[in-house]
């Protein structure tokens, strides 16, 4: 939606763009033009204990215009895409009361369609599909998960992140708990009335810039003690937050799966193909104007 078809006097704009972007920068440079505060749409981000492996923003960063929906849950609670819908409409709801404008930013594809476009209704997971799961993942790992949902659910299969075991696991919860495909329950919700515009921007780097800053924030994460991170993390490493890029890679590392420079390659080319994903999720939003960092701050008015 274009700036100059905004229908209400209030604005929410959804700043998206892969991982290593500048999103970050960009958004906080939004924030203080607008003297308004920001909503993180990172998933990985909520969670206290990850810092180093989800290039949160700097304490200097954070002080320099408020931040919601970071370091706000551990990684022992459970929190959905539903949930964070929930509670980030109730923050904007109330910074509306008190600002025209509201920042939205981050890479997390999925938490970004739930708070702009509601989310599935699904079925409670029974304990025995969750078991089930469990079961399929501790024996067979990513590959049994795979199959799995292939034989419960085709049409899922051909649409999900493949590689993501959290986004699997989810699905099969569900296929196992009613008995029906999770594809079956999707796009269900009808759209939400909001009293604000929205403006969705994707933020346009080109590849190749992309993956060299990737590939150096790489390196920098590992150099700011990343792998001590993931050595204190290490006992926790079952819970579902932690099924992430930058961490799996080096906990299979200190299991013997891989030699260190084994699992720096992978973090590399494994962070390099979420961004591909996030990349290709977004080419298919409807409304989201591509701009250049450079660009945006002159754009908008």
């Amino acid at each position: 939606m274009s700036h100059t078809k905004t229908l209400h006097p209030k604005r929410l704009i959804a700043l998206m763009g892969p991982t290593a972007s500048g999103k970050t920068s960009v958004g906080i440079a939004l924030a203080k033009k607008y003297s308004t505060e920001i909503i993180s749409v990172d998933s990985r981000q909520f969670y206290r204990e990850m810092n180093i492996g989800t290039a949160k923003p700097t304490l200097s960063q954070l002080a320099e215009v408020k931040h919601h929906f970071i370091n706000n849950l551990s990684i022992q609670e459970e929190y959905t895409a539903g949930h964070f819908a929930r509670d980030a409409n109730s923050v904007i709801d109330e910074l509306f009361k008190t600002h025209d404008t509201v920042i939205a930013v981050g890479g997390s594809t999925l938490y970004f369609k739930a708070l702009l476009e509601g989310i599935d209704t699904f079925p409670e997971i029974t304990k025995e599909a969750r078991e089930r799961v469990m079961e399929i993942e501790s024996n067979f790992g990513l590959k049994g998960l795979q199959e799995a949902l292939r034989d419960a659910d085709p049409e899922y299969f051909k649409a999900v992140d493949i590689d993501n075991p959290r986004r699997i696991a989810r699905a099969l919860e569900v296929c196992f708990s009613e008995g029906k495909p999770y594809s079956s329950y999707l796009q269900k919700s009808k759209s939400i009335h909001k009293d604000y515009s929205v403006i969705k921007i994707g933020l346009e780097v080109p590849i190749e810039v992309l993956y060299k800053t990737i590939n150096e924030r790489c390196d920098e994460m590992i150099h700011n003690g990343l792998l001590e991170e993931v050595k204190q993390l290490y006992p926790f490493r079952h819970l579902k937050p932690l099924h992430t890029v930058g961490y799996t890679e080096f906990f299979d590392y200190l299991d013997g799966k891989y030699n260190l420079e084994s699992a720096i390659t992978l973090f590399k080319q494994h962070t390099r193909n979420y961004a591909k994903r996030q990349m290709t999720w977004l080419r298919r939003e409807q409304d989201l104007m591509w701009m250049e960092a450079d660009k945006i701050k002159e754009f908008l008015l």
